[in-house]
């Protein structure tokens, strides 16, 4: 059987029972780093034997550890914090081992994710985008902004200390009035949750921090702009029906021009077009 374990995220008291029970009971565990690992089972006086499965060993250890999968051992799979296969080494096995038919039982825990989510005080009905790691390079980050302000709400990502001022910085410069919340070292003994938008983030953090961060960003537009936007998208809806487009052509034009559904595009054209 294989065991998808979470470790807590900072805090080791974090861990649960369960988890614990199964580390203790299990033939071999697989961890990302077996010296942060290690610390974890000292605490509880657990003695299983480790092997590593990190990002560059990770094809290679798959093999192996459905073989030992196959011969019927018990494997328990875990990475630094929170659950393997998010945004952690682990999901080649996980895939592996499901298409192979072989037993496998994830023990939920700890998550950076949902955590940051509640402690930004933006969490809603819609729920979020987890997205891992924010484009390194500006221009992939607007793409990917743009791509989340349409679907909206809100989008939580990990990043890196070095170059979470850059980061904040670029999205100022998109969207520097959204709501947003930076999470650093979650659960653990300096934890700080910094809220505001995120040009004031920006401001906060205008170079390199230590520890690990989850960033929560509201990606739905800030209150009035969905109107204004709305009254320029009738205006063009307009003008290319006065220009000749029959309803068809111009909410077609008018989805392509503005990145909209066709749906949305045929309605705000039916709005200016009350006679046909």
């Amino acid at each position: 059987m294989l065991y998808v374990c979470a470790t807590p995220i900072g805090n080791l008291d974090d861990v649960t029972t369960r988890v614990l029970e199964t580390l203790r009971a299990v033939d071999l565990i697989a961890a990302e780093d077996t010296r942060h690992t290690r610390k974890l089972l000292a605490r509880y006086d657990i003695h299983t034997p480790t092997t590593s499965l990190f990002a560059h060993n990770e094809a290679e250890k798959t093999a192996h550890l459905l073989a030992r999968l196959r011969a019927g051992l018990d494997v328990a799979l875990v990475t630094d914090a929170g659950l393997p296969g998010v945004s952690d080494p682990g999901l080649r096995l996980v895939a592996a081992a499901a298409a192979a038919g072989l037993a496998l039982t994830v023990l939920p825990g700890p998550s950076a994710p949902v955590t940051a989510v509640v402690a930004s005080g933006l969490a809603g009905d819609d729920g979020f985008r987890f997205v891992g790691y924010l484009p390194r390079r500006a221009v992939d980050l607007r793409a990917a902004w743009d791509a989340w302000r349409r679907s909206g709400g809100l989008v939580v990502a990990f990043e890196t200390g070095h170059r979470l001022a850059a980061s904040l910085a670029r999205l100022a410069a998109l969207a520097p009035d959204a709501p947003g919340a930076v999470c650093r070292e979650l659960t653990k003994l300096h934890e700080e949750v910094a809220r505001g938008t995120v040009a004031e983030l920006a401001v906060r953090f205008p170079g390199e921090v230590k520890g690990e961060i989850t960033l929560v960003v509201n990606a739905g537009l800030p209150a009035g702009v969905d109107e204004l936007a709305g009254e320029r998208a009738r205006a063009a809806a307009a003008a290319l029906r006065l220009a000749g487009l029959s309803r068809r052509d111009a909410a077609a034009a008018l989805a392509v021009c503005l990145g909209i559904r066709r749906n949305e595009a045929k309605r705000m054209v039916d709005e200016v077009s009350p006679d046909g």
